[in-house]
């Protein structure tokens, strides 16, 4: 088993961030679990990780989270970038203050704490970066234009950084979750939700449609629990040459078939027909 310690973990206070860490810890790895709010990871701390503040939007934040773990071990050994949420909402009406802070978590902060972990991989030949993607990296949904746009721009980064870096013994990994079983599904419709409030807006059927499709895919018996994906991070942590890509679920393994294959007659009317969307689609 080949290890890449320290393992640096970013938006440990739920989900998949928190699954990952007790995952690595009960494996015997170095975890530093971090999240904004520090004091939201005392189930971490009990578990053996070391705990920082990091908040993927504030520069400093970044930068000081990197240094602590150099000033100990010389460098981060693995980089799991899985801070990131969902705004959700039809094209025209998400406000662009919104669409930013969605792209600043999303893709900005993930590429900066590469940036500053860079340096010191290079330099001790050796190093990996996990970012967790998404299966929405690969396909579109209405209603989730402006969050998918940011998890293809998380595949465009790993495929380009995965080539830079490979001369440096630097290895990259996209982890590209399906519907998994964390609060991201309530996170999601609460920003559909504050897109129309007075029942005027032309999307809102799309809106409800797409709180039941998230409601039911999440909660439902196509989506696994948060272990699942840790599981799968852990594997690329220790294999001596891991996948470029891991998708995980089979509806999500179905869902990228059917896009990649089927083009976009085939995907469209798939979408229109579970989010109850009608017209006229393309001839």
């Amino acid at each position: 088993m080949t290890t890449h310690d320290p393992v640096l973990v970013t938006g440990c206070s739920s989900g998949i961030g928190r699954a990952v860490a007790l995952e690595l810890l009960a494996n015997g790895h170095t975890v530093y679990a971090t999240a904004r709010r520090p004091e939201t990871l005392d189930e971490l701390v009990a578990a053996g990780a070391k705990v920082l503040a990091l908040d993927v939007t504030d520069e400093a934040s970044m930068a000081a989270a990197v240094r602590a773990v150099e000033a100990e071990h010389g460098q981060v050994g693995t980089l799991v970038n899985n801070a990131g949420y969902g705004e959700y909402g039809a094209v025209e009406e998400v406000s662009m203050d919104a669409v930013r802070r969605q792209f600043e978590t999303n893709v900005f902060g993930l590429s900066r704490l590469i940036q500053l972990a860079l340096p010191a991989m290079r330099e001790a030949g050796r190093g990996r970066i996990v970012n967790i993607g998404s299966m929405g990296g690969r396909i579109t949904f209405p209603a989730g234009g402006y969050y998918h746009a940011s998890k293809y721009a998380v595949e465009a980064i790993s495929d380009a950084l995965r080539v830079e870096v490979a001369q440096f013994g630097i290895d990259v990994v996209l982890v590209e979750p399906g519907m998994i079983r964390t609060g991201f599904g309530e996170v999601a419709a609460g920003t559909l939700d504050s897109t129309s409030t007075d029942g005027s807006s032309p999307y809102d059927a799309l809106r409800s449609s797409a709180d039941k499709v998230m409601a039911d895919g999440y909660r439902g018996p196509f989506s696994v629990p948060p272990g699942k994906v840790a599981q799968i991070v852990r594997r690329a942590v220790e294999a001596e040459r891991p996948r470029s890509r891991y998708l995980i679920t089979p509806a999500a393994r179905a869902m990228v078939a059917l896009r990649r294959f089927g083009g976009d007659r085939a995907w469209d009317a798939f979408v229109r027909r579970q989010f109850s969307v009608t017209g006229r689609g393309r001839r």
